[in-house]
């Protein structure tokens, strides 16, 4: 079954793989070279879809010091559109609504192929930015201009401990046509599973259908790529911090926390009965974690029963 019947069965068990595009003053033709040799490593995975994210600068959401410089990068629907036409799974295409006037998002989402293309509508990141689009006005162009094409959603697990209504959040957004949820890099599994958890619940009491739960997982390199992810919000328990710090090999110890984690995760959804996904990340340019990324996922890609 492929990705797009699964999702809109609300099936679980599949594996998806996320980039970001290359940066903005990249040379076209070193563009499509980075997505060549980006298609061919990914081809033997056996993936059931990507994910190409839009970046946006962050700084609102973080008055400290942000650890690596924003550097734009292209915009993930010219990069599928211009230099992935042979990839062959359906991808799910991130949209940063805030950067995009509604006439630029109803153009692109109306030309859309809901058999090949899917999109996760994010919002800002701080109530403080100025916007061209908020997140209600952009669900709303989807349902008017192309209401097949699939929607998905962010889910925050972190935000969930601090105020323990993320699953209403989720429930909020599956009537705003949500058919699936992406998290961002999951390195506290407890938070991910109180998440769940009170999610499931909330659809039993509702005697609501859940949708795809997405897991987000990837490697770290380096003790400022913890930083970043920090700094991003994610939330690194002490216990794991300090491992990854003292490691001989922070990578290898990321992987097999990673690896760890989705496997903790994927048994407690198939025990509650919570369809899910599975997000591999690789936004690095350092090659040892690209490769690390990859074979996370092939080990991964195992554990599916999909």
């Amino acid at each position: 079954m492929d990705l797009v019947r699964r999702i809109d069965r609300a099936a679980g068990e599949f594996l998806l793989f996320a980039l970001t595009p290359p940066r903005l003053a990249t040379a076209r033709e070193r563009v499509q070279e980075i997505a060549d040799a980006t298609m061919a490593r990914l081809r033997p995975l056996d993936l059931d879809g990507l994910i190409l994210y839009d970046i946006d600068d962050e700084a609102a959401r973080n008055p400290a010091q942000r650890p690596f410089p924003f550097s734009p990068t292209l915009d993930p629907a010219n990069y599928l559109a211009d230099n992935f036409t042979s990839w062959q799974t359906p991808v799910i295409v991130y949209r940063a609504v805030g950067k995009y006037a509604p006439s630029e998002l109803r153009t692109w989402l109306a030309a859309q192929d809901p058999a090949r293309v899917m999109t996760v509508l994010v919002g800002a990141s701080s109530s403080k930015i100025d916007t061209m689009t908020s997140l209600a006005d952009a669900q709303a162009l989807r349902r008017d201009v192309n209401p097949g094409l699939p929607l998905g959603g962010v889910a925050i697990p972190e935000r969930h401990s601090r105020r323990d209504d993320e699953h209403l959040r989720l429930l909020a957004k599956q009537d705003a046509g949500c058919r699936f949820f992406v998290t961002q890099v999951v390195y506290d599994v407890n938070a991910a599973k109180n998440l769940v958890s009170d999610y499931h619940y909330e659809c039993v009491a509702r005697g609501r259908t859940p949708v795809p739960v997405v897991f987000t997982f990837s490697v770290c390199g380096s003790l400022k790529t913890l930083d970043f992810l920090q700094w991003l919000g994610v939330d690194v328990p002490r216990w794991m911090e300090n491992d990854l710090k003292h490691a001989a090999d922070t990578l290898e110890a990321s992987y097999q926390l990673a690896l760890a984690a989705a496997t903790e995760l994927m048994a407690y959804c198939r025990g509650l009965g919570v369809p899910f996904g599975i997000n591999v990340e690789s936004v690095s340019i350092r090659r040892e974690e690209i490769e690390a990324s990859v074979r996370l996922a092939e080990q991964l890609r195992t554990e599916i029963k999909g």
